[in-house]
């Protein structure tokens, strides 16, 4: 078995089962193509795509299992090489981050700015995306670290670093009986409706568990 077997056969899933425009991609030869990925199917003993005369129809159920665990090799590799050429060039490469809107917005700017001129040579690359999204990304390493308030923890593969405190504010409107507690409790809160952000943003989850957690 070979990388470049497992390159053809992802390709050509992605490229709608077209051999010839998996080919261009890969700067191959469509009959090299073909005649690889016939080689891995004989290796392995299945097949992968189904095929309608010399053409590919569908991938087949087993095909679709090798076609993620493909992916998943493939995209080791690459991790192993980027490893590999930031170890030797420390202050030079690229930094993948997937982070939220409200992180990206307000939290990183200057963080950002001071990185850039401290580190000119590396390439900072910032993919957005909701927290369960931006989680899966850093757990599947298609980024090098995530910034979120929520959806991380469900991933035991990631370690979890404090960056800052998230402090939540009460805001009402002038004349509000809330106003005229000496100190705000969440019993007291929870005795009016609350606008909040949506479940998986900003703590939403945190948020909710301290209610239900004093019988709210």
């Amino acid at each position: 078995m070979k990388l470049q077997q497992l390159k053809y056969v992802r390709e050509v899933a992605r490229r709608g089962l077209s051999i010839s425009a998996a080919a261009q991609a890969l700067h191959a030869s469509q009959p090299g193509v073909s005649n690889q990925i016939q080689l891995l199917e004989d290796e392995l003993g299945l097949l992968i795509f189904e095929r309608h005369g010399k053409r590919l129809s569908a991938i087949t159920p087993l095909g679709e299992s090798v076609i993620a665990m493909a992916e998943r090799v493939l995209q080791e590799v690459d991790n192993l090489r980027e490893q590999a050429a930031d170890s030797r060039h420390e202050k030079k490469g690229t930094l993948s981050i997937g982070t939220t809107h409200t992180q990206a917005r307000y939290a990183l700017p200057k963080a950002i700015k001071a990185f850039s001129e401290q580190y000119p040579d590396v390439h900072l690359n910032m993919v957005q995306g909701t927290p369960p999204e931006v989680a899966e990304m850093a757990a599947t390493g298609k980024v090098d670290l995530a910034i979120a308030t929520e959806g991380l923890s469900k991933f035991d593969n990631l370690a979890i670093l404090p960056c800052y405190e998230w402090n939540r504010t009460v805001i009402t409107p002038p004349g509000h009986p809330l106003l005229n507690e000496k100190k705000l409790t969440l019993e007291a809160i929870s005795q009016y409706p609350i606008l909040t952000y949506v479940m998986g943003f900003t703590g939403r989850a945190q948020q909710d568990q301290s209610f239900i957690e004093r019988g709210l």
